[in-house]
């Protein structure tokens, strides 16, 4: 995490009367950081996804719930900070319609989002050496936005 990021979080927890989560991670959204960050933002973007293969090969624990967050912008600057309410790993093909809208992406069509997640999933794929499949395990994490930074 960048030095404006941990600024950011013990800013935040100076506010409140208690101390504050032991972990925290800081991380962008996806294909088109800084427009998923403002549906977050706006209260559009209320859950995302992630295949549980990047996990594996980036050994790297999976979200849990009340697990804190700082989103990033493009540019590694933190905009806000999300607590997550649910996670639940699924293939591809039985992702619910209203997660996939819980999304907040394109016109929030579950269409939308297959189309767009095959799409970005089959590139970050083919980047590591491996193929796209929609059975592919997805970790599925909605979240609720906490706090947002003043710039």
């Amino acid at each position: 995490m960048n030095t404006e990021s941990k600024m950011y979080w013990t800013d935040y927890w100076k506010s409140r009367q208690s101390a504050p989560p032991v972990s925290v991670s800081a991380w962008q959204f996806g294909a088109d950081p800084d427009h998923l960050a403002q549906l977050v933002i706006d209260g559009i973007k209320t859950a995302t996804c992630s295949g549980r293969i990047f996990y594996e090969l980036e050994n790297e624990p999976l979200p849990a719930v009340d697990d804190y967050s700082i989103v990033l912008s493009s540019e590694d600057k933190p905009l806000a900070i999300i607590k997550t309410s649910e996670v639940f790993v699924l293939p591809m093909n039985e992702v619910p319609a209203e997660f996939a809208i819980a999304e907040g992406e394109g016109d929030r069509t579950y269409q939308y989002w297959k189309d767009v997640h095959v799409d970005f999933f089959t590139n970050e794929l083919k980047d590591k050496g491996l193929s796209f499949s929609e059975d592919m395990l997805l970790v599925c994490e909605r979240f609720e936005l906490v706090d947002v930074k003043d710039h």
